[in-house]
């Protein structure tokens, strides 16, 4: 029987979610809104893009397609020529979004809170921007939500700066930045003019960064305001699932996380390893952790965030020096170090993978030369003013990129958040081919 129903897809992301921890907690009671999802048949766990970062795998999503197409790779960008470093934002993506492309065919979507979409860029639709987005003129699109939005108290993002040291301090951004979230779900859906809605929760990631090891142990001090902010996270996605059981069909629904998690047993500083093995020398002290402009003639490689590595060639580089014979060399030597890196007698890293492993596309030639895999526990970094190769500085849990929840009420969870991109454009017939 044919449909004039308005067809409407409704994408769940939850960041930094693992399946497993999902299911732990929806079996014991914590979430039981959002059990329906981690205790279906219909959910599975998910491999992500390398690097496994939000703004990677996020805008894998947004564009349906991979790093080697939208040009994100990473927290940040260097500037070949300067050497100066910038935070990656929506302005590095190099593709059309899945929003342009419904757009095109008249298809109107609402979007909260999706990170690496700052600033926000015009579309047919709503949006406000998620991290990182640092003032709300900017984060959304029509401009005139941003009084609207500033006259809730809606917050973009907590204070992790002090909530790093004070777990009061950060249950208490999260919560209020949860409680935006729900006041910007009843703004964006209420006239229920859009065809695809969008709604991400980040303060899963926030929370696991700096707290994860008290949701899993029971003894710990913080474990139950952990398990409640949780309750208050899952009341939220419950919010959002019981406006779309309340919808037409025909609908799909699909929830996401961009990467997993785990505890974190040590930070691993890339930059310290390379300066210690003499891949990487300085010509004056960094100003800062991001100051690559202190990088020396001499360097053979660096590191960006998180274990991207870059030779130092002379043809992409201003002050490289590396010629592509020694390049070659260069790589495989990294390449067999890196694996054989130990902390406590246990590997650093799962796998060292090459680039032309990794990506084919457009812009491959922007990639790291190498990609660094970290084993479980270990999180990869890329300071330039460290000086010690393993440390905490703040920090309790860590990416992974295998155990991302992804869900289809269609009962075909995607392989990849690329392709979670391209099963929205697929409700609509609007696939894309890059």
């Amino acid at each position: 029987m044919q449909t004039n129903q308005r067809r409407r897809v409704v994408v769940l992301g939850l960041d930094g979610v693992p399946l497993e921890l999902l299911r732990t907690l929806s079996q014991q009671g914590v979430t039981p809104n959002l059990a329906r999802i981690a205790l279906s048949g219909h959910v599975a766990s998910m491999r992500v893009e390398l690097p496994e970062l939000s703004p990677v795998n996020w805008t894998s999503f947004a564009t349906g397609a991979g790093p080697e197409t939208h040009g994100v790779f990473g927290f940040t960008r260097i500037d070949p020529a300067t050497y100066s470093i910038a935070i990656t934002d929506a302005t590095a993506v190099r593709t059309p979004t899945i929003f342009d492309a419904l757009g095109e065919r008249g298809l109107t979507s609402r979007v909260v809170n999706l990170p690496n979409t700052y600033p926000a860029r015009p579309m047919r639709g709503m949006m406000v921007a998620g991290f990182v987005a640092p003032e709300l003129s900017r984060a959304v699109f029509p401009p005139f939500l941003a009084g609207q939005l500033a006259g809730m108290g809606y917050r973009l993002e907590a204070d992790t700066v002090r909530g790093k040291d004070d777990p009061e301090v950060l249950l208490a951004e999260l919560s209020a930045t949860l409680d935006s979230r729900l006041a910007a779900l009843d703004l964006f859906w209420r006239d229920l003019a859009w065809d695809a809605f969008v709604f991400v929760l980040t303060e899963t990631d926030r929370l696991f960064h700096f707290l994860y090891p008290a949701l899993e142990d029971a003894e710990h001090p913080l474990h139950t305001p952990c398990r409640e902010l949780m309750r208050q996270l899952d009341r939220v996605a419950g919010a959002l699932l019981e406006r779309f059981d309340a919808l037409p069909e025909p609908k799909r629904l699909l929830v996401m996380a961009d990467h997993g998690f785990t505890a974190l047993e040590t930070e691993v500083d890339m930059n310290s390893w390379l300066m210690a093995h003499g891949f990487l020398q300085m010509e004056r002290q960094p100003l800062s952790e991001l100051d690559a402009t202190c990088i020396g003639a001499a360097s053979r490689a660096f590191a960006l965030d998180p274990g991207r590595i870059y030779l130092h060639t002379a043809e992409r580089f201003g002050r490289g020096r590396l010629l592509p014979a020694d390049a070659l060399r260069v790589r495989e030597e990294l390449r067999t170090m890196l694996l054989d890196m130990r902390y406590k007698g246990r590997p650093v890293l799962r796998a060292v993978h090459l680039r032309e492993e990794l990506y084919n596309g457009p812009l491959s030639a922007s990639a790291p030369d190498l990609v660094c895999e970290p084993m479980p526990g270990m999180s990869l970094t890329a300071k330039f003013d460290g000086r010690e190769v393993f440390g905490f500085h703040g920090r309790r849990g860590t990416h992974t990129a295998d155990g991302a929840v992804v869900y289809d009420s269609l009962g075909r969870p995607a392989a990849s958040p690329r392709d979670v991109g391209q099963q929205v454009l697929d409700f609509f017939g609007a696939r894309t081919q890059y």
